[in-house]
């Protein structure tokens, strides 16, 4: 599955062409007076003007080399807090998926992840940079019963389960190795932190084997 364009919402359209811009190194893509876009390796993000009473959040991953981990670990803590995994220790090892990452906020309160997948011949000579990231891999889905979640998207989409994640009753990751949709419930705090997932209005335009796909998600 390829995760082609994501469209989040935000309460603050220049922090967020600010944080993007300096922070990850992203260029604006294009930008009007409801919203702001950002190319991002092979994925449009695109960040529309919020009317909702709270700062609406999302968890989303990127890929990036899998020789650029401690590289980008070390550009993106000069800029921004990295998030500790443990009392000890800033870097996840994913053992199941074959993969490390690190995890930090952006202006918005969204928990951004950048991965290294093993598994994947992906590496690069290049000093790390923006250009460096390479796709949006992972985004959170919030579901009250993630069970039927799952099942409704599997029948529409014709997904699977991804083969490294267990399926756990309030967890399940559906696609492969290129981009995954990460199911949880509002119970579920997004790891590494104490903050409990929240639903909120998302579009996700994907590929998968089934051809092209948009997916709304409306909470309201």
């Amino acid at each position: 599955m390829k995760i082609k364009e994501i469209h989040l919402l935000t309460n603050n359209l220049p922090a967020t062409e600010q944080f993007y811009n300096h922070v990850l190194d992203i260029k604006t893509n294009q930008k009007t007076d409801q919203e702001v876009s950002f190319r991002i390796g092979k994925t449009e993000v695109i960040f529309i003007n919020s009317t909702e009473s709270v700062n609406p959040n999302y968890h989303l991953a990127f890929d990036i080399p899998t020789n650029k981990l401690e590289e980008a670990f070390a550009r993106i803590k000069e800029k921004v807090a990295i998030l500790p995994v443990t009392t000890d220790n800033y870097l996840s090892d994913i053992k199941l998926w074959n993969a490390r990452s690190f995890y930090f906020y952006d202006n918005n309160g969204n928990l951004l992840e950048l991965i290294c997948r093993y598994d994947l011949q992906n590496q690069s000579e290049a000093p790390f940079s923006g250009n460096s990231i390479l796709h949006v891999s992972e985004i959170g889905i919030v579901a009250e019963n993630v069970q039927v979640c799952a099942d409704d998207l599997i029948a529409r989409y014709g997904l699977d389960y991804y083969a490294k994640q267990p399926k756990q009753d309030n967890f399940m990751a559906l696609g492969d190795e290129a981009g995954l949709f990460i199911l949880v419930d509002p119970n579920r705090n997004w790891f590494p932190t104490d903050k409990k997932a929240e639903a909120f209005w998302t579009k996700i335009i994907f590929h998968s084997e089934s051809g092209n796909h948009v997916l709304d998600i409306n909470h309201a």
